[in-house]
């Protein structure tokens, strides 16, 4: 009877078949769509569709004055909306050689880290939440509240904020805005020792992560994949440490690098920064400098012609702005490098030979904003 089961199965062909992973999938974290071939359980090719939700920000800009233009950047990556901003105003500053006062660049970085501590923490829930553990999605967004709370206090916005502006901020920081971010650290230096404790140390997601999606260095240089990503493979690309900007240089904090390059490693890297993230505001909170909140601009903002490229390193890596400028108020082009466009570029190469199941957790990994992408 043996003989004959054994014979049948060595008699089955198993024939490749395609399936659709969205575009309306929680797991693909936006409307982006894969095209995926199997062998049986094993994926063989990925192909990504993108530009389900393109909205050609980058040729609406060219209609818009500069000050118009940071509304539209906080609607790419949204969970960066601060760092998108700071890019676009870093650029206009830069062309038309204004200094913006201290206290801007200390409020600033202060911003851009809460930012990316809420966009890491957001991150953990709903990687997790991918992999079936669905309390750490509770742990993320019950903290990254509190975050977003000291947000809507001082710039009235939660999520989209559009509070830097060319030559300074939007309004001052609430007067309570110090206070609460220190409580904010004490709180959260606390609870992260929770995220470790339920999920970091357990076997389970060590071994769905572990020696999975493995991004060499070399590779990652090879597809331009920038950011947390690129870290876990050992790259050292962090935009603050290579070329600081604000008061990145007055600060002291480790460029966090894992050489792994696998699930694991991305998801460790993200955490570390969360920490990093924190002792960056520590050493400005207490330091912020008095004086004015923006600089002295023209109402109406012209670049001198030419052409300017500035960039900044948001939670999922280098977002670089380009601009053409013919002397007008609003740029003749405009083009956007973001992060994710490149990090999506390399999930079929680490994705090839594993599991279907496996796809989920690599994917989940890159930490991938879909309109960061289509734009």
């Amino acid at each position: 009877m043996e003989e004959i089961i054994n014979s049948r199965v060595q008699d089955i062909e198993v024939q490749d078949y395609h399936i659709n992973i969205g575009p309306q999938h929680p797991s693909t974290h936006g409307v982006l769509r894969l095209v995926v071939s199997l062998k049986g359980e094993i994926v063989e090719n990925l192909q990504p569709h993108c530009g389900y939700i393109h909205r050609g920000i980058e040729k609406m800009c060219e209609k818009d004055t500069y000050p118009q233009i940071i509304h539209l950047t906080d609607r790419m990556d949204y969970l960066s909306a601060h760092m998108n901003n700071h890019a676009v105003c870093l650029l206009v500053e830069n062309a038309l050689e204004v200094e913006v006062p201290e206290r801007v660049k200390y409020i600033r970085t202060i911003m851009d880290e809460l930012n990316r501590i809420a966009s890491h923490q957001l991150f953990f829930g709903t990687f997790a939440n991918d992999l079936g553990a669905t309390t750490c999605y509770m742990y993320g967004f019950r903290d990254r509240e509190k975050v977003l709370d000291i947000f809507e206090q001082s710039t009235g916005g939660r999520m989209l904020q559009s509070y830097y502006t060319p030559g300074g901020l939007m309004r001052d920081i609430h007067p309570e805005f110090q206070k609460n971010t220190k409580a904010f650290i004490k709180y959260f230096r606390k609870k992260i020792k929770e995220y470790d404790r339920i999920l970091t140390g357990n076997v389970i997601f060590q071994q769905r992560t572990k020696n999975v999606g493995i991004l060499t260095k070399e590779d990652a240089i090879d597809w331009g994949v920038t950011g947390p990503t690129a870290r876990a493979s050992g790259l050292s690309c962090d935009v603050r440490k290579h070329h600081p900007y604000s008061a990145y240089d007055k600060v002291t904090f480790n460029e966090v690098l894992i050489p792994e390059g696998d699930t694991f490693a991305r998801y460790m890297v993200r955490m570390h920064e969360m920490r990093e993230s924190m002792n960056i505001i520590e050493q400005l909170i207490d330091n912020i400098p008095a004086g004015d909140y923006s600089a002295k601009m023209k109402p109406i903002i012209k670049l001198p012609a030419g052409e300017y490229f500035e960039r900044v390193e948001t939670a999922r890596g280098v977002l670089g702005v380009y601009v053409i400028s013919d002397g007008n108020k609003n740029p003749y082009r405009m083009k956007f490098r973001s992060p994710g466009f490149c990090n999506l570029g390399v999930l079929n190469k680490i994705t090839s030979g594993f599991k279907i199941a496996d796809l989920i957790a690599i994917f989940g990994s890159l930490d991938l904003v879909i309109p960061d992408i289509d734009r």
